[in-house]
């Protein structure tokens, strides 16, 4: 059964750990994701873009694949089903198709509209039980032609977001989605320690996870981020392992064009950074 992410953040922000959110892109990213947080009884979130849902067939396909998935796979670890960067629009139709919890991005709004839209969601959500993440200061980089530049959130704007009641805050750090430039200034750990100051025992989310120092997340971690977000980097490990997979012309012997066979190494390259970065985040045996 979907759970809200708001009981495995409050605990994770005590317990001075971070849960992963990981998108899911398909039918082996979920399940290579669910095994492995069963695996290392850790909490999950699956982390669903717009752009994902639309590729997935809807929302309603999603939720259907993901509590399917959950009951025959035997998971008993937690797990959130998750709208990432949502409109508001996107927020309500998740909400509507059994999804457990729900992005609103309105950091590119005016902090006035953002203001007003949080807050109707934020009644919304709280009346059927379903956690709410928040954004103030868009995340740099490009995620489903969302683009950002990378800035820094005001402290005081979060604390106003975060004052409405929403679950979890998505902050600008100077993090960005995709792979990191070579000129990339690092995380703006001053900026994360004034939002923390502010927002007290809010879990806050670190965006664009993929390539971030292992020292810089355990930091962020001990600054009170509670959700770090990872998506490029098991598309990577995926096609990688793809790509070494055809290269070798395992595809044309015997069977190895069966998509259960072609697809294999790739799902395991995905466990694989799964794995590792449960460890990074401390979530393992968390569950």
């Amino acid at each position: 059964m979907l759970v809200s992410a708001k009981e495995m953040l409050i605990k994770a922000k005590e317990g001075h750990y971070a849960v992963g959110q990981f998108n899911i892109n398909n039918l082996e990213w979920t399940k290579a994701i669910l095994l492995t947080a069963q695996e290392m009884n850790s909490p999950v979130i699956l982390g669903v873009s717009e752009g994902a849902g639309k590729y997935m067939c809807g929302y309603k396909t999603i939720v259907g694949m993901v509590e399917g998935m959950i009951e025959g796979l035997g998971i008993t670890v937690p797990v959130a089903l998750h709208l990432d960067h949502g409109s508001y629009e996107g927020a309500l139709k998740c909400i509507e198709a059994g999804f457990s919890s729900v992005m609103f991005d309105g950091s590119h709004y005016p902090i006035e509209e953002n203001i007003e839209k949080t807050k109707e969601l934020v009644r919304i959500t709280g009346e059927k039980g379903i956690s709410l993440e928040a954004e103030v200061g868009s995340i740099g980089g490009e995620e489903d032609g969302v683009i950002g530049a990378g800035e820094c959130a005001d402290p005081d704007e979060c604390k106003m977001i975060a004052d409405l009641g929403v679950t979890m805050l998505a902050a600008g750090i100077g993090n960005i989605h995709g792979k990191y430039p070579a000129n990339w200034a690092g995380l703006s750990f001053e900026t994360l320690d004034a939002i923390q100051q502010k927002t007290g025992a809010m879990p806050l989310v670190l965006h664009g996870g993929t390539g971030i120092p292992a020292e810089m997340i355990k930091k962020a971690i001990d600054l009170g981020v509670s959700k770090i977000n990872v998506n490029t980097e098991c598309q990577l490990a995926f096609a990688a392992a793809t790509r070494e997979y055809i290269e070798a012309g395992k595809d044309l012997s015997g069977k190895g064009f069966d998509p259960r066979k072609l697809l294999a190494p790739g799902t395991e390259a995905i466990k694989a950074t799964v794995r590792e970065k449960i460890e990074l985040f401390g979530s393992a045996n968390k569950a």
